[in-house]
Protein backbone atom coordinates (compact mmCIF):
# COMPACT_ATOMS: atom_id res chain seq x y z
CA UNK A 1 0.00 0.00 0.00
CA UNK A 2 1.54 3.28 -1.12
CA UNK A 3 1.73 6.64 0.95
CA UNK A 4 0.16 8.95 -1.07
CA UNK A 5 1.14 12.79 -0.55
CA UNK A 6 -1.74 15.57 -1.12
CA UNK A 7 -0.54 18.92 -2.36
CA UNK A 8 -2.90 22.25 -1.77
CA UNK A 9 -1.57 25.64 -2.39
CA UNK A 10 -4.59 28.11 -1.44
CA UNK A 11 -4.31 32.10 -1.31
CA UNK A 12 -7.76 33.63 0.02
CA UNK A 13 -9.85 30.26 0.11
CA UNK A 14 -12.29 31.23 3.24
CA UNK A 15 -15.11 30.70 1.65
CA UNK A 16 -14.64 27.06 -0.33
CA UNK A 17 -11.70 25.54 1.91
CA UNK A 18 -14.84 23.57 4.86
CA UNK A 19 -16.78 22.58 1.90
CA UNK A 20 -13.05 21.28 -0.05
CA UNK A 21 -11.79 19.59 3.58
CA UNK A 22 -15.07 17.95 4.68
CA UNK A 23 -14.57 16.58 0.37
CA UNK A 24 -11.23 15.73 0.95
CA UNK A 25 -11.96 13.78 3.80
CA UNK A 26 -14.48 11.55 2.68
CA UNK A 27 -13.16 10.81 -1.05
CA UNK A 28 -9.80 9.32 0.81
CA UNK A 29 -12.15 7.40 3.63
CA UNK A 30 -13.56 5.42 0.55
CA UNK A 31 -9.14 4.77 -0.77
CA UNK A 32 -6.70 1.71 0.56
CA UNK A 33 -3.95 4.30 1.04
CA UNK A 34 -2.29 6.46 4.17
CA UNK A 35 -2.40 9.42 3.12
CA UNK A 36 -0.94 13.04 3.98
CA UNK A 37 -2.80 16.44 2.82
CA UNK A 38 -0.46 18.94 2.43
CA UNK A 39 -2.43 22.44 2.95
CA UNK A 40 0.29 25.84 1.89
CA UNK A 41 -1.62 29.02 3.03
CA UNK A 42 0.50 30.88 0.55
CA UNK A 43 0.16 34.70 2.13
CA UNK A 44 -3.80 34.91 2.59
CA UNK A 45 -5.09 38.25 3.55
CA UNK A 46 -8.46 36.48 4.88
CA UNK A 47 -9.16 33.78 7.11
CA UNK A 48 -7.48 30.77 5.11
CA UNK A 49 -5.28 30.12 7.79
CA UNK A 50 -7.14 30.09 10.95
CA UNK A 51 -10.15 27.42 8.80
CA UNK A 52 -6.87 25.33 8.13
CA UNK A 53 -6.16 24.99 11.51
CA UNK A 54 -9.69 24.45 12.68
CA UNK A 55 -10.41 21.89 10.16
CA UNK A 56 -6.73 20.16 10.64
CA UNK A 57 -8.48 19.76 14.48
CA UNK A 58 -11.02 17.75 13.85
CA UNK A 59 -11.06 13.92 12.96
CA UNK A 60 -9.84 12.80 10.37
CA UNK A 61 -9.04 9.38 11.04
CA UNK A 62 -5.98 7.92 9.52
CA UNK A 63 -4.91 11.15 7.39
CA UNK A 64 -2.00 13.28 8.17
CA UNK A 65 -2.92 17.01 7.89
CA UNK A 66 0.26 19.36 7.34
CA UNK A 67 -0.06 23.22 7.37
CA UNK A 68 2.24 25.30 6.05
CA UNK A 69 2.13 28.99 5.91
CA UNK A 70 3.62 30.88 4.23
CA UNK A 71 5.40 35.17 5.08
CA UNK A 72 3.94 36.43 2.31
CA UNK A 73 2.14 35.70 -1.03
CA UNK A 74 4.84 33.48 -3.19
CA UNK A 75 2.44 32.31 -6.02
CA UNK A 76 1.40 28.99 -7.09
CA UNK A 77 5.02 27.40 -8.25
CA UNK A 78 6.70 28.25 -4.84
CA UNK A 79 3.73 26.48 -2.79
CA UNK A 80 3.65 23.44 -5.47
CA UNK A 81 7.39 23.51 -4.55
CA UNK A 82 7.38 23.20 -0.60
CA UNK A 83 4.58 20.86 -0.67
CA UNK A 84 6.80 18.55 -3.19
CA UNK A 85 9.80 19.60 -0.47
CA UNK A 86 7.47 18.33 2.14
CA UNK A 87 5.91 15.11 0.88
CA UNK A 88 6.70 11.97 1.90
CA UNK A 89 4.44 9.85 0.10
CA UNK A 90 5.58 7.47 -3.10
CA UNK A 91 3.00 9.02 -4.69
CA UNK A 92 2.53 13.19 -4.75
CA UNK A 93 -1.08 14.07 -6.41
CA UNK A 94 -1.41 18.27 -6.80
CA UNK A 95 -4.54 20.07 -6.76
CA UNK A 96 -6.28 23.31 -6.45
CA UNK A 97 -8.31 23.58 -3.16
CA UNK A 98 -11.12 25.95 -5.24
CA UNK A 99 -13.25 22.81 -5.83
CA UNK A 100 -12.36 23.02 -9.40
CA UNK A 101 -10.35 20.19 -9.27
CA UNK A 102 -12.88 17.18 -7.51
CA UNK A 103 -11.30 15.04 -4.67
CA UNK A 104 -13.55 12.58 -5.52
CA UNK A 105 -11.21 12.03 -8.78
CA UNK A 106 -7.88 11.42 -6.32
CA UNK A 107 -8.12 7.53 -7.35
CA UNK A 108 -8.48 7.88 -10.48
CA UNK A 109 -4.39 8.95 -10.71
CA UNK A 110 -3.64 6.79 -8.15
CA UNK A 111 -4.48 3.83 -10.70
CA UNK A 112 -2.84 5.41 -13.32
CA UNK A 113 0.66 5.89 -10.91
CA UNK A 114 0.18 1.83 -10.37
CA UNK A 115 0.16 1.22 -14.06
CA UNK A 116 3.42 2.35 -14.39
CA UNK A 117 3.47 5.88 -15.78
CA UNK A 118 5.96 8.51 -13.74
CA UNK A 119 3.58 11.57 -14.13
CA UNK A 120 -0.57 11.32 -14.82
CA UNK A 121 -2.02 14.75 -15.51
CA UNK A 122 -5.30 15.81 -15.68
CA UNK A 123 -7.05 17.18 -18.84
CA UNK A 124 -10.41 18.96 -18.61
CA UNK A 125 -11.61 17.86 -21.81
CA UNK A 126 -15.02 19.15 -21.31
CA UNK A 127 -14.24 23.01 -20.45
CA UNK A 128 -17.40 24.60 -19.34
CA UNK A 129 -15.78 28.26 -18.48
CA UNK A 130 -15.90 31.54 -20.47
CA UNK A 131 -14.30 30.95 -24.20
CA UNK A 132 -13.10 34.21 -24.82
CA UNK A 133 -11.25 34.94 -21.71
CA UNK A 134 -10.15 31.54 -20.43
CA UNK A 135 -11.03 28.26 -23.14
CA UNK A 136 -9.81 30.36 -26.33
CA UNK A 137 -6.49 31.81 -24.84
CA UNK A 138 -5.62 28.25 -23.42
CA UNK A 139 -6.45 26.19 -26.13
CA UNK A 140 -3.95 28.64 -28.43
CA UNK A 141 -1.32 28.09 -25.59
CA UNK A 142 -1.44 24.27 -24.99
CA UNK A 143 -1.23 23.64 -28.70
CA UNK A 144 2.02 25.93 -28.86
CA UNK A 145 3.72 24.40 -25.99
CA UNK A 146 2.61 21.19 -27.58
CA UNK A 147 4.25 22.05 -30.60
CA UNK A 148 7.33 23.48 -28.90
CA UNK A 149 8.18 21.28 -26.06
CA UNK A 150 7.29 17.51 -27.96
CA UNK A 151 5.23 16.54 -24.98
CA UNK A 152 1.65 15.85 -26.37
CA UNK A 153 -1.21 16.82 -23.56
CA UNK A 154 -3.90 18.73 -23.94
CA UNK A 155 -3.95 20.89 -21.22
CA UNK A 156 -0.76 21.77 -19.22
CA UNK A 157 -2.26 24.47 -17.50
CA UNK A 158 -4.03 22.60 -14.66
CA UNK A 159 -2.34 21.94 -11.22
CA UNK A 160 -4.61 18.42 -11.17
CA UNK A 161 -1.20 16.25 -11.55
CA UNK A 162 -0.20 12.72 -9.78
CA UNK A 163 4.15 12.17 -9.74
CA UNK A 164 6.28 9.84 -8.47
CA UNK A 165 8.10 10.83 -5.85
CA UNK A 166 11.64 10.07 -7.37
CA UNK A 167 10.70 11.96 -10.21
CA UNK A 168 9.95 15.40 -8.81
CA UNK A 169 13.37 15.14 -6.39
CA UNK A 170 15.08 15.82 -9.86
CA UNK A 171 13.15 18.83 -11.01
CA UNK A 172 13.35 22.06 -9.23
CA UNK A 173 10.67 25.00 -9.52
CA UNK A 174 10.84 28.88 -9.74
CA UNK A 175 9.31 31.34 -11.46
CA UNK A 176 5.84 30.03 -13.35
CA UNK A 177 7.56 26.35 -14.26
CA UNK A 178 4.80 24.68 -12.49
CA UNK A 179 2.97 24.73 -15.86
CA UNK A 180 5.82 22.90 -17.47
CA UNK A 181 6.39 20.15 -15.15
CA UNK A 182 5.76 17.67 -18.11
CA UNK A 183 8.09 18.92 -20.06
CA UNK A 184 10.82 18.92 -17.61
CA UNK A 185 9.79 15.14 -16.30
CA UNK A 186 10.12 14.19 -20.65
CA UNK A 187 13.59 16.12 -20.78
CA UNK A 188 14.23 13.10 -17.57
CA UNK A 189 12.57 10.19 -20.16
CA UNK A 190 9.61 10.06 -17.68
CA UNK A 191 6.44 7.95 -18.75
CA UNK A 192 3.37 10.99 -19.30
CA UNK A 193 -0.38 10.08 -19.81
CA UNK A 194 -3.54 11.77 -19.46
CA UNK A 195 -6.57 11.19 -17.82
CA UNK A 196 -10.13 13.17 -18.85
CA UNK A 197 -11.01 15.52 -15.43
CA UNK A 198 -14.62 17.41 -14.51
CA UNK A 199 -14.52 20.85 -14.98
CA UNK A 200 -16.57 22.65 -12.78
CA UNK A 201 -17.07 26.75 -12.49
CA UNK A 202 -16.01 27.95 -9.14
CA UNK A 203 -18.93 27.90 -5.84
CA UNK A 204 -17.58 30.89 -4.88
CA UNK A 205 -14.87 33.53 -4.79
CA UNK A 206 -13.68 34.69 -7.85
CA UNK A 207 -10.75 33.08 -9.75
CA UNK A 208 -7.20 34.13 -9.53
CA UNK A 209 -6.55 33.96 -13.01
CA UNK A 210 -7.08 36.68 -15.96
CA UNK A 211 -6.60 37.52 -19.29
CA UNK A 212 -3.01 39.51 -18.24
CA UNK A 213 -1.66 35.33 -17.47
CA UNK A 214 -2.11 34.90 -21.13
CA UNK A 215 0.48 36.81 -21.88
CA UNK A 216 2.63 35.64 -18.66
CA UNK A 217 2.06 32.18 -20.67
CA UNK A 218 3.48 33.16 -24.24
CA UNK A 219 6.88 34.33 -22.68
CA UNK A 220 6.96 31.45 -20.44
CA UNK A 221 6.38 29.19 -23.72
CA UNK A 222 8.99 31.23 -25.34
CA UNK A 223 11.38 30.47 -22.90
CA UNK A 224 10.53 27.02 -22.83
CA UNK A 225 11.16 26.24 -26.10
CA UNK A 226 14.74 27.67 -25.53
CA UNK A 227 15.46 26.05 -22.44
CA UNK A 228 14.55 22.60 -23.98
CA UNK A 229 16.10 22.94 -27.48
CA UNK A 230 19.27 25.23 -26.95
CA UNK A 231 19.56 24.95 -23.33
CA UNK A 232 23.03 23.47 -23.26
CA UNK A 233 23.66 25.27 -26.90
CA UNK A 234 22.69 28.65 -27.36
CA UNK A 235 25.03 29.80 -29.21
CA UNK A 236 23.37 27.85 -32.00
CA UNK A 237 20.45 29.81 -32.01
CA UNK A 238 21.73 33.08 -30.96
CA UNK A 239 24.98 32.68 -33.07
CA UNK A 240 22.42 32.25 -36.24
CA UNK A 241 20.02 34.56 -35.34
CA UNK A 242 22.79 37.11 -34.92
CA UNK A 243 24.23 36.17 -38.91
CA UNK A 244 20.83 36.17 -40.25
CA UNK A 245 19.66 39.70 -38.60
CA UNK A 246 23.42 40.46 -39.87
CA UNK A 247 22.54 39.68 -43.65
CA UNK A 248 19.09 41.23 -43.55
CA UNK A 249 20.96 44.30 -42.31
CA UNK A 250 23.41 44.38 -44.92
CA UNK A 251 21.10 43.93 -47.84
CA UNK A 252 19.34 46.73 -46.74
CA UNK A 253 21.58 48.74 -45.90
CA UNK A 254 22.82 47.93 -49.73
CA UNK A 255 19.03 49.07 -51.12
CA UNK A 256 19.17 51.66 -49.60
CA UNK A 257 22.33 53.31 -51.22
CA UNK A 258 21.51 51.61 -54.30
CA UNK A 259 17.70 53.42 -54.54
CA UNK A 260 19.77 56.44 -53.69
CA UNK A 261 22.45 56.58 -56.40
CA UNK A 262 19.29 55.45 -58.88
CA UNK A 263 16.30 57.54 -58.29
CA UNK A 264 18.00 59.67 -54.88
CA UNK A 265 15.04 58.87 -52.54
CA UNK A 266 15.16 60.30 -49.30
CA UNK A 267 13.65 57.30 -47.10
CA UNK A 268 16.80 56.01 -45.56
CA UNK A 269 15.82 57.88 -42.08
CA UNK A 270 12.91 55.75 -41.64
CA UNK A 271 14.39 52.64 -42.97
CA UNK A 272 17.29 52.96 -40.32
CA UNK A 273 14.77 53.92 -37.88
CA UNK A 274 13.02 50.23 -38.89
CA UNK A 275 16.18 48.58 -39.03
CA UNK A 276 17.02 49.76 -35.32
CA UNK A 277 13.91 48.86 -33.74
CA UNK A 278 14.21 45.58 -35.11
CA UNK A 279 17.81 45.02 -33.96
CA UNK A 280 17.19 46.02 -30.64
CA UNK A 281 14.34 43.81 -30.07
CA UNK A 282 16.00 41.11 -31.24
CA UNK A 283 18.75 42.17 -28.49
CA UNK A 284 16.20 42.03 -25.65
CA UNK A 285 14.84 38.77 -26.33
CA UNK A 286 18.15 37.02 -26.95
CA UNK A 287 19.15 39.06 -23.34
CA UNK A 288 16.26 37.37 -21.96
CA UNK A 289 16.78 34.28 -22.74
CA UNK A 290 20.38 34.37 -21.54
CA UNK A 291 19.33 35.77 -18.16
CA UNK A 292 16.68 33.42 -18.26
CA UNK A 293 19.40 30.49 -17.90
CA UNK A 294 21.68 32.61 -15.95
CA UNK A 295 18.39 32.77 -12.98
CA UNK A 296 17.86 28.91 -13.65
CA UNK A 297 21.50 27.89 -13.24
CA UNK A 298 21.73 30.44 -9.91
CA UNK A 299 18.77 28.54 -8.47
CA UNK A 300 19.53 25.18 -9.40
CA UNK A 301 22.93 25.61 -8.34
CA UNK A 302 22.54 27.48 -4.80
CA UNK A 303 19.35 25.58 -4.36
CA UNK A 304 18.27 28.47 -2.41
CA UNK A 305 14.72 28.14 -1.28
CA UNK A 306 11.93 30.30 -3.64
CA UNK A 307 10.02 30.84 -0.34
CA UNK A 308 10.29 31.50 3.79
CA UNK A 309 8.13 29.22 5.93
CA UNK A 310 6.30 31.15 9.27
CA UNK A 311 5.44 27.68 10.63
CA UNK A 312 4.41 25.01 9.50
CA UNK A 313 1.66 22.59 11.57
CA UNK A 314 1.49 18.59 11.91
CA UNK A 315 -1.57 16.90 12.87
CA UNK A 316 -1.09 13.10 12.88
CA UNK A 317 -3.79 9.99 12.39
CA UNK A 318 -5.50 9.41 15.78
Amino acid sequence: MSKVSIVVPLYNEEEILPRFHDEMQRALSQLDHEFEIIYINDGSQDKTLAILQEQARKPHGKNTIIIIDFRKNYGQTAALQAGFDHATGEIIIAMDGDMQHLPSEIGLFIDKINEGYDLVSGWRANRIDNYWLRRLPSMVANRMMAKLSGVCLHDFGTTFKAYRRELLSEIYLYGELHRFIPVLAAERGASICEIPITNVLRATGNSKYGISRTFRVFFDVLTLAFLNRYGTRPMHILGLTGAILMVIGVIMISFIIIDYLLNSSDFRGTLQIIIMMFLFGSQLVATGLVLEMLVRIGHEATGRKIYTVRKITRQGPE
